[in-house]
């Protein structure tokens, strides 16, 4: 599932567990289900934690912290980076470096065991919430970057229509606009084309 599809959904709709106690993992699926979610799963180790989410692509993962050949760290790690997908750690303790341990990047909850239904409820809400904001944030820096290299491509394109064309700075930018109205492309385009080419304004 793509980043896109994920904000559309003001809830998460397929959910990952994983825990390395056959009990607890069935456990926590049947209540996810009773939930109304559907469930991947359960794996009981970070490779198929791994696997799973590249196959299937769940909203979101419920990983226990300690689990054989990945644990639930790097496997939180793992697929964020890789796919988006945001974990809710679940873990028997309370130490902090545990608790240090879960805020790391793909990590938006951390759940104690054991669990019952509402505290897994208001858990996975809390930490779908958190992935929500911290994704329109991420958004809206990209958004931020990208018209600032726009700008700057447009600034680019202006200083080559000024010295080749020997007028200044506004009637440079006033010949981009027009040469964007007349061949019905976006500004930005037509600057690329220009500093791209030095041939696109003509003689």
């Amino acid at each position: 599932m793509t980043d896109q599809n994920n904000t559309r959904n003001t809830s998460p709709l397929k959910i990952l567990v994983a825990d390395d106690e056959l009990m607890i993992a069935t456990f926590l699926a049947s209540n996810l289900e009773d939930l109304g979610y559907e469930v991947v799963g359960p794996a009981n180790n970070g490779e198929s934690v791994i696997k799973l989410c590249h196959e299937q692509s769940p909203d979101l993962a419920l990983l226990d912290i300690q689990m054989p050949k990945v644990d639930g760290i790097e496997a939180a790690c793992r697929i964020f980076k890789e796919q988006n997908i945001p974990t809710v750690i679940l873990s028997a303790y309370a130490d902090p470096e545990y608790v240090e341990a879960g805020n790391k990047i793909g990590i938006f909850g951390y759940l104690l065991k054991p669990v019952t239904k509402d505290q897994l409820r208001v858990g996975l809400e809390v930490a779908w919430a958190r992935f929500i904001d911290w994704s329109d944030k991420r958004d809206k820096v990209e958004e931020l970057q990208e018209r600032l290299e726009q700008r700057k491509l447009i600034e680019q394109a202006k200083w080559i229509v000024v010295k080749r064309k020997q007028v200044d700075e506004p009637e440079a930018m006033r010949m981009l606009q027009k040469q964007a109205r007349n061949n019905r492309k976006p500004l930005i385009t037509v600057a690329q084309a220009i500093v791209d080419s030095e041939d696109i304004l003509g003689d």
